[in-house]
């Protein structure tokens, strides 16, 4: 790590201040474009690149930092038992096997045809391109299931847990090709399992300021750095240090304390992958080959094997297409078959230049995912198994004459007033499973599920009982969504939703939402309603007692 030293602002010239101008200035074009801005990221890359500039050390930490608080909070949300599910690991395992076969078949065909590069490919580094290519990036899915709010969904996690599964592959291999093995001393940290109270204590008595951010760095970077002293990948720890603490009630505040500064150091990410890859008409034309080829079939294959374990086609789908890319992890495989003399160091430039060619390809698949299952979702139900993964089961409203879809602190607050008032006809809904577990211990009826999903509509219980709807999801794009869908399948019920800011308040209304509780513009009347109702005959007493004193 680089010396700290006083900033001299006099040495900040436009050669420092280029990068992050070029990368703003295309990630906004992106976002115009209704695009996610880290494509916008990863073409400032490549720009850079064509510029002269070349990945530097800095650059690397900055990444590297990023990934580190990236796979903390994975940790946050992630449980053991997402992992030793079968549809996470058996899936894992097969598609990468399967997916390193083809790529092998596939890359020794091109060799006998003496095609380019290809033409020098052995059977070893034919499976070693193919192992490059089965992983897919953790970063770009949980970029995808971020911005949608989908961390919490089935899809969400089993997609993620199968990343977490490829990436302990990956691990295993840099291990075992390095020809070391982890320190007698990394059996102890089995020893941070019975640290787990005492974490779980200073989390809860941290507070909300500037010790719980301060808490949610030192605890990836200490994980990190004992892990790595006892021969063990950085960022493994990181994650089991998140894990240690998932569950907790607070970890939910710690991953947004913490979320600017990973999205913020992420874009050092975006930024080396552009600037990874030499370009070249020989490199960019074999990239483009592998990604027209193989990422189809990676696709394919990742649904073919979810529905096999029972995952409904749309979650399947989603998953899927959240994984349809190539990996950070592929660039280290090919840099360590590099440093071996096991590929052409032409290798790793097509291998930089696949992956950042997939997360262009796989941007704007993953921005109109919902829109292309639901084209396709008649075909694509045929490869439905008749049992149900559980958490992915179709529900039911019931006797239910109201539904508050997104059961977080609104949603709650919301469900809590209209049961009072109303009694036990009201039902919550939510697609994160532990919040829906925690609702149930408190005695709150609520149930699990995806109000986005277009099948969980088409196939509801149209009984009539069901006369309110109330759109309480924290992000406004599963609001929209929900609106959309009730409308389109023609549901007679009154909406009302929440917003945050005047222009989503106009779309909800053009969507067809009846009532729109604008929660900033509005936090002031609703405090005031508070205050009179608790004090409101005080001050009344007051004045009446002021009047005839007059």
């Amino acid at each position: 790590m680089q010396n700290l030293a006083p900033l001299n602002l006099a040495a900040v010239d436009a050669m420092h201040v280029l990068p992050l101008g070029i990368a703003f200035a295309l990630g906004f074009v992106a976002r115009l474009a209704g695009l996610p801005p880290l494509m916008g990221f990863l073409a400032a890359g490549f720009a850079l690149g064509a510029l002269g500039m070349q990945n530097s050390p800095l650059l690397h930490e900055i990444a590297d930092l990023g990934v580190t608080l990236l796979l903390f909070t994975i940790g946050l949300k992630l449980h053991i038992k997402d992992l030793v599910a079968p549809v996470v690991w058996l899936t894992a395992g097969v598609h990468m096997m399967v997916t390193v076969a083809v790529v092998a078949l596939v890359t020794g065909a091109l060799a006998l045809l003496g095609l380019g590069l290809f033409a020098d490919i052995t059977i070893s580094s034919a499976l070693l391109i193919g192992f490059a290519l089965s992983f897919s990036s953790t970063v770009f899915a949980v970029k995808v299931f971020e911005a949608r709010g989908e961390m919490g969904a089935i899809h969400g996690r089993v997609a993620i847990g199968l990343l977490i599964v490829q990436d302990i592959f990956a691990v295993v291999f840099i291990a075992i090709s390095a020809g070391t093995v982890p320190s007698v001393w990394a059996l102890m940290l089995v020893g941070l399992i019975p640290l787990r109270p005492l974490l779980l204590l200073i989390l809860e008595k941290v507070g909300h300021g500037e010790l719980l951010i301060l808490m949610g760095w030192i605890l990836p970077l200490a994980g990190a750095a004992l892990f790595e002293s006892v021969g063990i990948k950085a960022d493994l720890g990181a994650l089991v240090l998140g894990i240690l603490l998932a569950g907790h009630p607070k970890t939910n505040e710690l991953a947004k304390a913490l979320l600017n500064f990973k999205d913020l150091f992420l874009i050092g990410f975006f930024l080396s992958i552009g600037l990874s890859g030499e370009i070249s008409w020989t490199t960019l034309g074999t990239a483009l080959l592998l990604v027209g080829l193989i990422l189809p079939i990676k696709t394919a294959l990742y649904f073919v094997l979810m529905t096999r374990q029972r995952m409904r086609s749309r979650s399947a789908t989603l998953a899927s297409l959240g994984l349809t890319n190539f990996s950070e992890f592929g660039l280290i495989v090919g840099a360590v078959g590099v440093s071996h003399a096991w590929l052409h160091p032409d290798w790793l430039s097509v291998i930089a230049l696949g992956l950042a060619i997939s997360f262009l390809v796989a941007s704007p698949l993953n921005g109109i995912s919902k829109q292309l299952y639901a084209r396709w979702r008649h075909p694509l139900h045929k490869f439905q198994s008749r049992s149900r993964l559980p958490g992915d089961e179709m529900i039911r409203a019931g006797k239910a004459k109201v539904v508050v879809f997104g059961m977080g602190r609104v949603g709650t607050g919301a469900y809590d007033h209209l049961r009072a008032r109303w009694g036990d006809v009201v039902l919550g809904i939510d697609i994160n499973e532990d919040y829906v577990a925690r609702h149930r211990q408190a005695g709150r009826n609520v149930a699990h599920g995806d109000a986005t999903d277009a099948d969980f509509w088409a196939r509801a219980e149209r009984s009539g009982h069901v006369k309110l709807a109330l759109l309480a999801f924290s992000d406004h794009k599963s609001n929209m969504a929900v609106a959309r869908l009730l409308r389109e399948q023609q549901f007679d019920l009154e909406l009302a939703s929440v917003a945050h800011y005047p222009d989503h308040e106009r779309a909800l209304r053009e969507a067809g939402v009846h009532a729109v509780f604008n929660f900033y513009a509005s936090a002031g009347e609703s405090f005031a309603e508070h205050v009179v109702e608790n004090f409101g005959d005080m001050i009344n007493e007051e004045q009446a007692a002021t009047t005839q004193a007059g």
